[in-house]
C-alpha cells in the first residue's frame, strides 16, 4: 500500500516561473506543508542561494530538505519578519504563500478538519494551541457565530445554521465532526448539503485558526522583509483571501484603501506582475483536482 500524499502543489511552474529566482538569492516559501514549492525553489538556487521555509505544523518538519542551504522554522507565518531578523536576513528576494490546507490535513481523520470522517473537532493547524473548534462551537454566542459565518463563509442561510447548533447545544456538546454535521443537516439546502457543509467547516477552520488576522499580519510584515525588486507570490483558495491579497498587491492594504500622492495617482508600494490571477489549466485540475479553486497572484515591491 502506497503512502499518502502529503500535499500537491497548485500552479508549480507558474509560481517558480514569475519568482524569477535567483541562484544566489535569499527566499521564504512560508507555506511549507509537503515541501513541493520548497525543494522546487531548492533546484534553481546556486551554492551561496538560502531558503527558510515556515510551517505551525510540526507533522511538516518530517518533509524538510536535507541542504545546507534551506532552514526548516517552526513558526506561524505571522512572524515572518521576527524570524528573518533571528536568522540574520536583513531582506529576500521573494516570498511565495500557498494558502490552501495541505491534503494531510483533510485526509489525517483524526485532526477534524473533514467532515467525512468522524473524529475530535479540532481543526487546529499547531497542536499546542489552546482553542479548538469545539471549543468555538461551545463558547461562542449567537452574534459571533453569525460573525463567523458572514465572514468567512457564503451560505445563503446563516442565521439557519446558527439557529440549529444553538438548538443542538442544549442537547449535548457538539464535539465531533459527525456531530456538527448532524447538528446543521436541516438549516441545510439538500440540493446543496456537501457544498454548505464545507464551507460551515471551512469558516469553524478559520475562526479557530485566525486564518485571516495570520494573513493581514504576513501581508504587512512582506513589504518590510523583501529588498527593493523583490517578488511576493500568494497561492489563495477562497474569496475571503483572494479579496485581501488583490487589495494589498493594489493599494498596499489589505482593505483597499486607494492612498493618492500629490498628482492625484495611485500611492502603492507594489507593481502588478499579474493583473489578473493565474488559474489552473483543465489538465492540471484533472491531474489535481483540488487544484480548480487555486488563484496565483504574484507582486514586485518597487518602493
Amino acid at each position: 500500500m502506497s503512502e499518502p500524499v502529503y500535499h500537491i502543489p497548485a500552479l508549480l511552474e507558474e509560481t517558480i516561473k514569475l519568482l524569477e529566482i535567483k541562484p544566489e538569492g535569499v527566499y521564504i516559501d512560508v507555506t511549507f506543508g509537503g515541501g513541493g514549492h520548497s525543494r522546487a525553489i531548492m533546484s534553481h538556487l546556486g551554492e551561496t542561494g538560502r531558503l527558510y521555509s515556515f510551517d505551525r505544523d510540526m507533522d511538516a518538519y518530517a518533509n524538510r530538505i536535507d541542504d545546507p542551504r534551506f532552514t526548516f522554522v517552526h513558526s506561524n507565518f505571522r512572524y515572518i519578519e521576527n524570524f528573518m531578523h533571528y536568522h540574520g536576513v536583513d531582506k529576500a528576494d521573494g516570498i511565495m504563500a500557498d494558502l490552501g490546507v495541505s491534503f494531510h490535513h483533510f485526509d489525517s481523520g483524526e485532526r477534524g478538519f473533514s467532515f467525512r470522517t468522524d473524529a475530535p473537532l479540532d481543526m487546529r493547524m499547531n497542536r499546542n494551541a489552546q482553542r479548538t473548534a469545539a471549543d468555538i462551537i461551545s463558547e461562542s454566542t449567537e452574534a459571533d457565530l453569525r460573525t463567523m459565518l458572514n465572514a468567512y463563509s457564503d451560505l445563503k442561510r446563516p442565521g439557519n445554521v446558527v439557529k440549529a447548533i444553538l438548538k443542538a447545544r442544549e442537547n449535548g456538546p457538539i464535539d465531533t465532526t459527525f456531530r456538527l454535521a448532524d447538528a446543521v443537516k436541516g438549516a441545510m439546502d439538500p440540493r446543496q448539503e456537501k457544498k454548505e457543509l464545507a464551507q460551515i467547516f471551512q469558516a469553524l477552520r478559520i475562526e479557530t485558526n485566525d486564518e485571516m488576522g495570520d494573513l493581514r499580519r504576513f501581508l504587512e510584515s512582506s513589504v518590510r522583509v523583501l529588498r527593493k525588486g523583490g517578488r511576493l507570490a500568494v497561492l489563495t483558495y477562497h474569496s475571503i483571501e483572494d479579496r485581501m491579497v488583490k487589495n494589498f498587491m493594489k493599494s498596499g492594504n489589505v482593505d483597499g484603501r486607494e492612498e493618492k500622492d500629490f498628482f492625484g495617482r495611485l500611492s502603492t508600494p507594489w507593481k502588478l506582475i499579474t493583473r489578473k490571477p493565474i488559474e489552473p489549466t483543465a489538465e492540471e485540475v484533472e491531474r489535481n483536482p483540488r487544484s480548480r479553486s487555486a488563484k496565483l497572484r504574484v507582486a514586485e515591491l518597487v518602493g
